[in-house]
């Protein structure tokens, strides 16, 4: 038994904690990577970053996918382990490489055939030829994408989150090397951009398979584990499939998104809004990692049939984040005007700025409500309730986001401005709602169990 397992199997927020750090730190390098990503590319013009705005709605499946993947993965694995199956635990990971296999070459047959007439029914409009030349590279390692995620999830389930660190930490750092040599040195453009990030993918997932087949891992894939079994494929599935569909929700409600700013802003409205959301997603990622780890822990404290750590580590997940959100939202909040000039360095982009600012300024103030909603949407992928999971997000990011931004943006003729106002009013109010629910099925579990 390796000293990540022992953890996994202890006091949870030490657990939590111990997780939370290496993601905290390997999800910032990510993110920083996608922000420095974005600033290389805005010196190409506001088109080009207009464009991989289009493309975003549909990276955002694979992200979902991958992430979707990992959580299945963890929450499967995670559960075996608290079971204390260890052959179960060999056997669900090896199920979920071999699914990751299968859809990898569905989804890029599907992207790569059809992009061009979904980035036009996206309303790509000027920013088409772009949004192609980077979109068509980028899905065509969709397999490396979806690998990592999958094996992300696997090495947390066990406790190992450094193992996860230093591989995302590899990509991104590789990837900041490659942007400006291909984007500029090698003239590729917005292309060079997108090899960078295939690239750099393919090089991390040839490490992670290493360590896997190196036996230097408490987890063993490979075939000599696979017992085909429909109960462990389901055990993936049931929060792989919610999981992934929760950020097809996403990519769904930016897309309506992007149309509604489109039609208040034009193309220079979603650029400013995707240059601003790059911001947000880099400020929430301690956010994100805790709620991440979580989904390994809550799974532990679920397969082990311990409600009660169940009950503490979501009500100490939501006091750590709180805490982080705080520090951050006050960051943004204040170095909004030097963050915003990042993207308008060029004489392309030099108008942004102010708008940018102004974005920031306003959609920071949604993160203090974001772990209770988040932290509670992990709880229930840990216990393998993927579909709840789902169902809060959809309720949040279509009944809530979606509807808002069309209310104050179009409606109510606040523009732009009210696109921002709809989506921080939708995040709230889905927030509270995941909260409330979750309370409500811990305490119907130790009240009554499963």
């Amino acid at each position: 038994m390796t000293e990540g397992v022992k953890i996994m199997r202890g006091d949870p927020r030490r657990a939590l904690l111990k997780l939370s750090g290496p993601m905290i730190i390997a999800m910032l390098l990510t993110s920083i990577y996608n922000l420095v990503d974005a600033i290389w590319v805005a010196g190409l013009g506001g088109e080009a970053l207009a464009a991989i705005g289009f493309v975003t709605p549909l990276y955002m499946i694979l992200v979902g996918l991958s992430n979707g993947l990992g959580a299945g993965a963890a929450s499967s694995v995670s559960r075996y382990l608290g079971a204390g199956d260890t052959e179960g635990v060999n056997n669900s990971a090896t199920h979920t490489v071999i699914i990751t296999a299968a859809v990898s070459v569905i989804i890029t047959l599907v992207l790569e055939l059809l992009l061009g007439d979904i980035l036009v029914s996206l309303g790509a409009g000027e920013a088409l030829k772009p949004a192609f030349q980077y979109g068509s590279v980028v899905f065509a390692g969709t397999i490396f994408t979806l690998f990592t995620g999958a094996a992300y999830g696997i090495l947390r389930s066990e406790g190992d989150a450094k193992r996860p660190m230093y591989a995302m930490g590899l990509s991104a750092v590789l990837n900041m090397v490659l942007d400006p040599l291909l984007i500029y040195t090698a003239g590729w453009g917005i292309a060079g951009a997108a090899w960078a990030t295939v690239i750099s993918q393919l090089a991390v997932s040839l490490v992670v398979l290493y360590w896997f087949l190196g036996g230097g891992t408490y987890t063993s894939l490979g075939m000599k584990h696979f017992r085909p079994d429909r109960t462990v494929a389901l055990s993936i599935l049931s929060v792989t499939i919610p999981a992934s569909a929760e950020f097809f929700v996403m990519s769904l409600v930016t897309a309506v998104l992007n149309g509604i700013l489109t039609a208040v802003g034009g193309t220079s409205a979603v650029a400013v809004y995707s240059a601003g959301w790059r911001i947000v997603m880099l400020a929430i990622v301690p956010v994100i990692s805790v709620a991440t780890a979580l989904v390994s822990v809550s799974g532990v404290a679920y397969g082990s049939r311990n409600f009660r750590n169940l009950e503490v580590v979501h009500g100490y997940s939501i006091r750590l984040g709180l805490m982080i959100a705080a520090a951050t939202a006050i960051l943004t909040f204040i170095l909004a005007p030097w963050i915003s000039w990042v993207f308008s360095y060029s004489q392309a982009s030099a108008d942004l700025a102010p708008r940018i600012t102004e974005f920031l300024r306003v959609i920071c103030l949604f993160y203090l409500f974001l772990p209770p909603g988040i932290m509670s949407g992990s709880i229930f992928q840990g216990a393998g309730r993927g579909l709840t999971s789902l169902t809060l997000s959809a309720i949040r990011q279509v009944l809530l986001v979606a509807v808002f931004a069309y209310l104050l943006g179009v409606i109510l003729g606040f523009g732009e401005v009210g696109v921002w106002w709809g989506v921080v009013a939708g995040d709230i109010g889905g927030s509270l709602i995941a909260y409330i629910w979750a309370r409500l099925f811990i305490g119907r579990l130790r009240r009554y169990g499963d």
